[in-house]
């Protein structure tokens, strides 16, 4: 089948009451071991630091690449972040790959106290000082909002690719002129294909980047199962809180979803062939599955679909 690249999503929070350290390094090897190529995981703001376990899981597991989807920026000087990322390279081998975020106003101003405004500014004054770092270059970038000025000596670390979680018209652009490409959550093929991939593709364009330079990463919850209204109701339940976060609302909205449990891909092994198609007709280069279903046999089921689709 031509479809396109599978990958899998994990949460540091899946670990429950165990260590997450050994959790996680339990599941990159279980995924590694299963033959899949990529994880994506992500970073909740009351989470222990995904690039520390990161670090120890991708020492411990060879081969697989892990991508954090998504460390959020406002937190983090963009130094740090350089130092972290390059940090977590080297000892993977160049296997990680940087997914960055503006995460949302709920987090950023209600529990940080950094101001919500000017998205657009602030990621293009982070990637300014950012970029260069990651590449092994001074940074001498002066912003508004963002100041970056040094230089990092982390000897023999790869450069790793830099995606944006980008919704937005004007957020989808820079990522589009300045980075690998984009990574979504709750975005339907209409919105994938009408919005994302062609303003992250023109502007990559515009830029004088060739096409292939960027890519559209889209996730998604998976259950392949035969209880169709069963995981609806649990995704529904799962996935509440995407349906009221404003910049994933609009994005249901825009695809006329009712709820995440809409975006959600359910249903039996032709079922999810077919919305993988249709992902891939809608300009998505890699899926990453999110799977839900409450029981270790049901997603193993979903998983190993998966897999077959990717070969």
């Amino acid at each position: 089948m031509d479809t396109v690249q599978i990958s899998m999503f994990g949460q540091l929070g899946d670990a429950g009451s165990s260590n997450p350290v050994d959790a996680c390094v339990r599941n990159v090897a279980q995924l590694h071991d299963e033959g899949f190529r990529r994880l994506w995981m992500s970073q909740m703001p009351y989470e222990p630091d995904l690039l520390t376990i990161l670090a120890v899981a991708m020492r411990e597991v060879p081969d697989i690449e892990v991508a954090s989807g998504v460390v959020p920026i406002q937190n983090q000087h963009p130094m740090q972040m350089a130092q972290r990322a390059l940090t977590v390279s080297l000892v993977s081998g160049g296997r990680f790959i940087l997914g960055l975020g503006m995460t949302h106003q709920a987090v950023t101003e209600g529990m940080w106290g950094i101001p919500w405004d000017k998205p657009v500014r602030r990621l293009n004054e982070y990637l300014d000082g950012l970029l260069p770092l990651l590449a092994g270059e001074a940074a001498d970038a002066t912003g508004q909002i963002v100041t970056t000025r040094g230089a990092l000596m982390i000897a023999g670390a790869p450069k790793p690719d830099v995606y944006v979680a980008a919704l937005g018209p004007q957020l989808l652009r820079i990522a589009g002129r300045r980075t690998a490409g984009t990574c979504t959550w709750m975005t339907g093929p209409k919105t994938l294909a009408g919005h994302v991939s062609p303003t992250l593709r023109q502007a990559a364009a515009d830029a004088g980047r060739p096409e292939d330079a960027v890519r559209v990463v889209a996730a998604l919850p998976v259950s392949v199962t035969d209880d169709v209204d069963g995981a609806r109701k649990l995704a529904a339940a799962q996935f509440s809180m995407y349906g009221v976060l404003p910049s994933y609302r609009a994005m249901l909205d825009r695809e006329g979803y009712a709820g995440p449990e809409d975006a959600a891909i359910i249903g039996d092994e032709a079922t999810v062939r077919d919305r993988l198609a249709e992902l891939k007709a809608a300009g998505v280069d890699e899926y990453v599955g999110a799977t839900f279903d409450s029981s270790p046999e049901g997603r193993a089921r979903t998983r190993a679909v998966l897999r077959e689709l990717d070969d």
